[in-house]
């Protein structure tokens, strides 16, 4: 049987208007209750993750909130920080500097959502949709951020992100991973963290291996997770891409498709 769950969440878990249906609800609980380590593996902040466990049932147990795209291990027990990375400030200075000069869309997230130069930006209010948190406008983001954060964000159109990646690989690709969890979210992390990075170093906390861990996503983000996986479940609204890279495909995230996969890999053994 596999010991750990890892669950994306958007896209994945979520619906598309970011519910938990109850059949999915329930599924998890019940792998919980089997004795199964539960991962809410995400790009999103702590507080946006937060929630999805209190919904889940896991606020107070023995699971495991993986957030920042892997910058931060956090227990669901205590919401204590159990691992981290953080990307260092020169690094997210540069970064800022360079959307700022592009007028492209940077940001960065405070105790209680999102801070950013643009709040009207359309891709700056996905990403506070999908945390379900607010906007904060700066007048200027490097000023406001003065300590390293496990990840910050540039976001825009996918041709100008590309744009700004080759840019900044040269200046800051030594100390961050610059990457993708869509084509308009481009996640500055530091170097080497990454969901798959930080999942093996919670199994080794956990003393589970990653033959015995389960993972279930829909994104670019996801891949590297499928690649040390016992079993990488594709949800159906993932693109082919990412499809080619698991070893199984479910339903959809509008369909079920998370608690399909876990009665059948999970609660059916």
């Amino acid at each position: 049987m596999y010991t750990t769950l890892a669950l994306d969440l958007d896209g994945t878990l979520t619906t598309s208007t970011k519910e938990i249906t109850l059949r999915s609800k329930e599924a998890v609980q019940r792998a919980y209750d089997k004795g199964v380590h539960i991962v809410l593996a995400s790009g999103r902040p702590v507080l946006g993750i937060v929630p999805v466990a209190e919904r889940l049932g896991l606020l107070g147990e023995d699971a495991t909130i993986l957030a920042y795209n892997g910058g931060q291990l956090v227990s669901t027990r205590d919401l204590k920080v159990m691992w981290e990375r953080s990307v260092d400030l020169r690094t997210i200075h540069t970064c800022f500097a360079y959307a700022r000069q592009h007028k492209l869309a940077a940001l960065s997230y405070d105790s209680k959502g999102v801070i950013t130069e643009m709040p009207d930006d359309r891709y700056v209010g996905l990403e506070a949709y999908n945390n379900a948190i607010p906007i904060r406008r700066v007048d200027d983001l490097v000023a406001e951020v003065r300590h390293p954060m496990p990840k910050v964000m540039i976001v825009g159109e996918p041709k100008r992100l590309l744009e700004a990646r080759a840019t900044l690989l040269p200046l800051v690709g030594e100390h961050a991973d610059l990457g993708f969890s869509d084509p308009f979210f481009m996640e500055i992390t530091a170097k080497g963290v990454q969901k798959a990075s930080s999942l093996t170093t919670l199994l080794a906390l956990l003393g589970h291996t990653a033959q015995d861990l389960m993972v279930i996503g829909d994104g670019l983000n996801d891949v590297p997770m499928f690649g040390i996986a016992g079993l990488a479940v594709a949800m159906d609204n993932a693109s082919d891409e990412v499809k080619a890279h698991a070893h199984t495909t479910t339903a959809s995230n509008n369909e079920d498709g998370v608690a399909r996969a876990i009665e059948r890999h999970i609660l059916s053994k």
